[in-house]
């Protein structure tokens, strides 16, 4: 079982920027991660893929909304995966969470959050305002 806490949410204004942390409670080798991502959720929407990673190859994935502007990576020092968000918009405006996989379950799509056997409970929130 694979734990992930997200951090580092918080309300800013549109064209404003933030970096959203996640920890996984196992090491980032460990091929329970070797796919990781970023998903959102606004209230009465299905969640949404807005970035992933193979982490063995570093090969990324973007929904076309943050192509851009979102950059998702992942820290060997820190066992952490990151979303740097810049030039945020009001439409960013979610609970962001992050999720990991040993394989891709379904599709073999990187942005489905179906793909993903483990994904954070708690979420960090992000506000943008205009």
């Amino acid at each position: 079982q694979v734990e992930l806490m997200e951090s580092g949410g918080g309300s800013v204004q549109a064209g404003g920027s933030l970096r959203l942390s996640c920890a996984p409670s196992v090491s980032r080798y460990s091929d329970e991660t070797a796919w990781m991502g970023w998903f959102r959720q606004v209230p009465g929407k299905e969640r949404e893929g807005i970035a992933s990673i193979y982490v063995g190859r570093g090969t990324t994935y973007y929904a076309e909304s943050v192509k851009g502007r979102f950059t998702i990576s992942v820290a060997d020092a820190e066992n952490a995966l990151y979303l740097q968000m810049n030039s945020l918009k009001p439409e960013d405006t979610a609970m962001y969470y992050c999720a990991a996989t040993d394989a891709l379950r379904r599709r073999g799509d990187p942005l489905r959050p179906d793909e993903y056997k483990y994904s954070g409970q708690q979420g960090t929130q992000v506000t943008v305002s205009s």
